[in-house]
């Protein structure tokens, strides 16, 4: 007796926790039954002072009018439905279908599901309360206060990490911006999205693209990697890894980097780069280069660090510590190199150095090179005419020098004085002058280039004309000087006070202007995450969990039937039999 009587008990219990956790009608309104629909089938219809009210699990359900399936447990909701669970989530419809036993939920005409931080809107939706998911299939729109809209064709909510994962044409649009994307995962907390797959980004004053990345809607920041690019109207930044501030109109980037002045027609690169859009300056290092494309003979610019300032139609490049500057017909070296793009003036400069463990503290003045003359001084000043691109005039400041080799290597010739200026002609140099102070050693060679004697001379000024086969040079104001047989002329007397032939350091290519860099080791840019495609909503668990749900009972044409919340494409990768989600055929909507 003990036994059956625990037995009773026990079964009592387990009958009343089955009553509990069935759909509980609140408030009932008109009540009629439906014989039509089958046994135990009730149509509830509200009255002037409310409607139909459905309790179950933490979930409410309003509407106005229901038909509500005992047997299956299971409600069909007509008319200004409304769903609420917890104190989160809120969704409104014309039609909505729950079952208390599978927890499945599906609503359809101007669906609306709100939440803490966003709204959703869309024509169908699918509502899974055991998974906690909503999902839509047929174009939805997320409004979002400080994000902006988000649309797209295919979405799913994962409120327990309060997350929307966006997929296919993705468009998220904001006051200050418009982003498109294929794959979009969105948090309402924090306003962060991630994104995967072909973006872009485009706002007033710039265009975004990469190909995976990170958004931070609240603070108007960006972190993006594979084939990004950022169009800024008169420049185009290219980086492995890129960070951007909409708010300061800062960018910056890290690795294999590109910055293209699509007006000025030149281009910057190294492996780490800033632009400050709102002061027009671009900072650039890590085997920096700046290219000025011309038609013929492009100049490349190369230093520690480079920056490019200023408006677009007057730029300007500096370049310093160790600075180098190549094109085919010349090359030039200082600590720091200044050219105005407008004005076409180049400065070689030397910097104030004060540590003694740089690498570049033992002073060595700006050099250039032209075809096979090497020029010195404290300063040099390189004029070239901007639409033309051809070289102008060179002028050198203080402690100028001027050094050739001899055209048989006898030795070197050299005229040195205060200053030095020179002309070009088809980017040859053909006239100098060194005035003041000017001394020379040349070496005279007759027309079968016979050596004539080596003329060391001082006077006020030296005007030296170069042509292709030979030198013509004058003496202006004469001091002194001779012209010695080679034989006579002492060996520690060929070379001027001051002389430093410096041919090692002469880059002859683009790829020697990096030669004197130390090694290069770039950061291992980690990113983001490789993406994974979306899991089916309709997976293998809900379909189990549907097929457990149905009646023992059901008829064969019953279980054949498939329910609404559960689209096409699910009922066919899954058994005919397991797909009937809702236990019950349904008519059409009203």
């Amino acid at each position: 007796m003990f036994i059956v009587l625990f037995l009773s008990l026990s079964f009592s219990a387990i009958s009343q926790t089955e009553k509990l956790k069935k759909i509980r009608v609140e408030y009932s309104g008109f009540v009629d039954s439906d014989s039509l629909r089958g046994p135990g089938v009730s149509v509830f219809t509200r009255d002037n002072t409310q409607q139909v009210h459905f309790t179950h699990e933490g979930i409410n359900l309003w509407c106005d009018q229901a038909v509500y399936y005992e047997k299956e447990d299971f409600i069909e909701a007509y008319s200004n439905v409304v769903m609420i669970q917890g104190d989160t989530i809120n969704m409104s419809a014309k039609y909505a279908e729950y079952s208390g036993k599978t927890q499945l939920a599906f609503a359809s005409g101007d669906v609306v599901l709100t939440e803490p931080k966003s709204v959703l809107t869309t024509d169908t939706l699918h509502f899974d309360r055991v998974k906690q998911q909503a999902y839509y299939q047929s174009k939805g729109k997320v409004v979002r206060d400080t994000s902006g809209t988000i649309t797209s064709q295919i979405g799913r909510y994962y409120m327990n990490s309060k997350k929307y994962q966006f997929v296919q044409d993705v468009v998220l649009v904001n006051p200050q911006y418009t982003l498109n994307t294929d794959h979009l995962d969105f948090y309402t907390e924090t306003g962060h999205a991630y994104l995967y797959g072909p973006t872009t980004i485009v706002g007033e004053s710039n265009t975004i693209y990469a190909e995976r990345g990170f958004y931070d809607t609240n603070n108007d920041t960006g972190y993006f990697v594979k084939n990004s690019k950022i169009n800024y109207e008169n420049r185009v930044f290219e980086g492995d890894s890129m960070y951007f501030d909409r708010k300061i109109s800062f960018a910056s980037a890290t690795n294999n980097i590109t910055v293209t002045d699509t007006i000025n027609n030149s281009i910057a690169r190294g492996h780490y780069a800033e632009i400050w859009r709102a002061k027009d300056s671009v900072f650039i290092t890590k085997r920096a280069l700046a290219i000025t494309v011309q038609e013929k003979d492009s100049i490349y610019m190369h230093s520690d660090i480079l920056m490019v300032t200023g408006k677009p139609e007057h730029r300007i490049t500096r370049a310093y510590y160790n600075a180098k500057i190549f094109k085919s017909d010349l090359s030039g070296k200082a600590d720091s190199i200044h050219a105005d793009h407008k004005s076409g003036l180049t400065q070689l400069i030397n910097l104030a150095r004060f540590s003694s463990t740089e690498a570049f503290t033992i002073k060595r003045r700006p050099i250039l090179w032209n075809l096979e003359n090497q020029m010195t001084g404290d300063t040099i000043h390189l004029i070239s005419n901007p639409k033309t691109e051809q070289l102008d005039s060179l002028l050198v400041f203080e402690n100028a020098f001027l050094i050739s080799k001899d055209t048989l290597d006898a030795g070197y010739n050299q005229i040195k004085g205060q200053r030095l200026i020179g002309l070009f002609k088809d980017n040859d140099l053909y006239n100098v002058d060194i005035i003041k102070n000017a001394e020379v050693i040349n070496y005279s060679r007759d027309d079968n280039q016979e050596l004539i004697g080596i003329n060391k001379s001082k006077s006020g000024k030296i005007n030296l004309k170069i042509e292709e086969d030979y030198k013509i040079i004058t003496l202006i104001d004469q001091v002194d000087g001779e012209i010695w047989p080679e034989s006579e002329f002492p060996e520690n007397a060929r070379k001027l006070r001051g002389f430093d032939w410096r041919e090692e350091e002469r880059p002859r290519s683009v790829e020697d202007l990096f030669k004197d860099d130390p090694p290069l080791v770039l950061p291992v840019i980690k990113g983001l995450g490789d993406y994974i495609p979306q899991e089916d909503f309709f997976d293998d668990a809900l379909l189990q969990r549907v097929e457990d749900a149905k009646p023992k009972d059901a008829k064969k044409d019953d279980e054949q039937k498939a329910s609404r919340t559960i689209p096409k494409e699910a009922i066919k990768k899954a058994d005919s039999s397991k797909v009937n989600t809702l236990q019950k055929p349904r008519k059409k909507d009203n």
